[in-house]
């Protein structure tokens, strides 16, 4: 069966009159979200080979259709292409986390308005529910489909199914066959294809199951998601887990993964992480401490936006992997109390490595995680052992100084200095990301913003 000559499943949809009411889970997806972002100020990208890279210019982190169609994979280091992607006329950018974080919250709030409720679920893709008729769901689809290209300028595929698992398999399809127009229905593509569908999914690329599940089910004789769909769902569960019978039962048309907490809130409830690779290596532990301390208020920026405290702080840093010499190092300090004190976790966070490190091994990468995690407006212990509270207010000072003036103008302790001209968001340490082929940031600075000639 040649699956590009798909019709398209408006016609497939409006030819079912007798379609009923149901709940349906609706997946928009936005198309090579970052490389996507990246044309959206700057046209003469469009139809062109672009990647945007990772922290520090390291590896591929998005590819766009002309780059994929070159043959670039994701997480290919950039140092090992960079001539051949010059001479074939690829272009880089550096990943602009600021404008991809403002275009996702533009696109999410225009697509929040065409159904009754939305979970973001990641910085590009959100799941929708809806309960019209597939002809009804096909034309708001459609019409959200549209209005997000033109108010935002970044086009999304959207799956339509019964549970989630079977409206990300639509969402590929709809990405896959271009007779879609972006909209593809399950039931639709289902009712023309029938096994066909599911037997064309590898089991790799099905939603939930990861690598080292995905070599035991083909070990049983499973290599497509229609072989796991037929699988009998309780000896999948004794076998693997209930998770994994949920996807089972999910590809039957049984919904059975609830809504998860809100990607756009950033909430965590277990940990919370900031690492980060240094654009150049650091060495000392009075360098290292600067980073520590930065990004453990970066870590608190968060703890303190979702209203909870940590109870432990874990610092680590190490060297190249590559090297000879590989060390890693890392250490976890009890707090003596719950804290969302930055002041309180920079320290514990710089005390947790000093005198561990080696003074003259070349670090390369650093990170602060904020552990034992609790709800700061219900914690409660027993009288004289309280939480250690920011009641001096620092953590609000520096959120009211950030949201005026910007990210790091005002910090805890020597970061380094500030940078300056378009990194003067950022520190000027040498250990500072690398970002050399950085787009404009045309939504978030007021001097970056693109101007439009009459």
């Amino acid at each position: 069966m040649n699956f590009s000559d798909v019709p398209s499943s408006r016609a497939d949809a409006m030819s079912d009159k007798t379609s009923m009411h149901r709940n349906a889970i609706i997946l928009a997806d936005a198309n090579n979200f970052f490389a996507s972002c990246e044309t959206v100020f700057n046209p003469s990208l469009a139809g062109r080979p672009l990647v945007v890279l990772s922290n520090n210019d390291g590896c591929v982190v998005s590819r766009s259709a002309a780059a994929k169609q070159m043959g670039i994979v994701n997480g290919t280091p950039w140092f090992k292409i960079r001539g051949q992607a010059a001479h074939d006329g690829v272009l880089a950018r550096s990943s602009n986390y600021e404008l991809y974080a403002s275009l996702s919250h533009r696109m999410m709030h225009v697509m929040s308005g065409f159904f009754s409720h939305q979970e973001v679920y990641s910085i590009d893709e959100c799941f929708l529910h809806g309960t019209l008729d597939d002809e009804r769901t096909y034309e708001t689809c459609r019409r959200m489909r549209e209005t997000v290209l033109r108010g935002v300028g970044i086009a999304v595929s959207i799956g339509v199914a019964p549970t989630k698992t079977l409206a990300k398999i639509a969402n590929h399809w709809a990405k896959q066959h271009p007779s879609s127009h972006g909209v593809t229905l399950w039931t639709a593509i289902e009712r023309e294809f029938g096994d066909d569908v599911l037997r064309s999914v590898p089991i790799s690329e099905v939603w939930g199951v990861g690598r080292r599940i995905t070599k035991k089910l083909m070990g049983m004789g499973m290599t497509t998601a229609l072989d796991l769909c037929r699988a009998d769902p309780v000896l999948i569960r004794h076998r693997f887990s209930v998770l994994l019978e949920r996807t089972v039962l999910e590809l039957r048309g049984t919904p059975c993964i609830e809504d998860e907490s809100d990607a756009s809130n950033g909430a965590r409830s277990t940990q919370i992480l900031c690492s980060r690779m240094f654009s150049s290596p650091v060495r000392g532990f009075s360098t290292l401490s600067q980073a520590l301390s930065v990004y453990a208020q970066q870590a608190c920026h968060r703890l303190h936006r979702q209203g909870s405290l940590c109870g432990s702080v874990a610092a680590f840093c190490s060297t190249s992997p590559f090297s000879k010499d590989y060390s890693h190092v890392g250490n976890s300090v009890i707090l003596d109390d719950p804290s969302d004190s930055p002041m309180v976790v920079a320290k514990a966070a710089c005390e947790a490595l000093r005198n561990r490190i080696d003074e003259h091994a070349p670090y390369i990468r650093a990170g602060v995680m904020l552990l034992d995690l609790s709800d700061s407006g219900h914690f409660s212990t027993f009288e004289g052992m309280d939480a250690q509270r920011d009641e001096h207010g620092i953590g609000t000072v520096l959120e009211d100084a950030a949201r005026r003036f910007g990210p790091r103008r005002v910090g805890i302790g020597y970061g380094g200095i500030r940078g300056k001209g378009r990194n003067d968001a950022d520190t000027g340490a040498s250990w500072t990301m690398r970002r050399n082929m950085l787009s404009i940031r045309g939504t978030t600075r007021w001097d970056e913003m693109p101007i439009a000639h009459a």
